[in-house]
């Protein structure tokens, strides 16, 4: 596989993970901040759909979900619900980041923009800023993510769950 399309698999991988870790979120969180959690859950969706597109547009076959992945960490209530939202926010930048470096031209812009995208909703539920989204998760500060492309293509790691059993 090419760079491009590893990094487009890792993404496609990572949004799988981050639909998931969204369906958790929206049956934890409270009343307060479930409309944003859904948001959050309808605009990965359609950047999953988005990516598996892109991945056959290379001519290779989009990598499937998962049928469950385990959390980082128990989820009981509205905390962990937004501190797990914010890391999966946080942890998708990282894979986007990889995305933006592995492309160009319109994809690139794309992947740029789910990136921002990305990085704004992860400071909304409470993450940190930084001043290079993404950089940091590639940096060693987020467990989990990997520096190379493709690396988690499998397994939606990179989005703060893993698969299990």
């Amino acid at each position: 596989m090419s760079a491009e399309l590893d990094a487009f698999q890792a993404a496609l991988a990572a949004e799988h993970a981050a639909v998931y870790g969204y369906g958790v979120v929206g049956g934890q969180i409270g009343e307060a901040r479930r409309g944003e959690a859904r948001v959050a859950w309808d605009a990965h969706r359609a950047r999953r759909d988005a990516l598996a597109r892109a991945v056959r547009d290379l001519g290779a076959e989009p990598v499937a979900a998962n049928a469950g992945y385990a959390l980082p960490f128990p989820v009981d209530g509205t905390s962990s619900a937004v501190r797990l939202a914010a890391q999966l926010e946080e942890r998708i930048a990282g894979v986007y980041s990889d995305l933006v470096r592995a492309t160009s031209g319109a994809r690139r812009g794309d992947a740029a923009g789910a990136l921002r995208e990305a990085s704004v909703r992860a400071v909304r539920w409470g993450g940190g800023s930084v001043a290079f989204p993404g950089l940091a998760e590639r940096g060693g500060a987020g467990a989990g993510a990997s520096a190379e492309p493709g690396a988690s293509a499998d397994s939606g790691a990179s989005a703060g769950v893993t698969p299990s059993g």
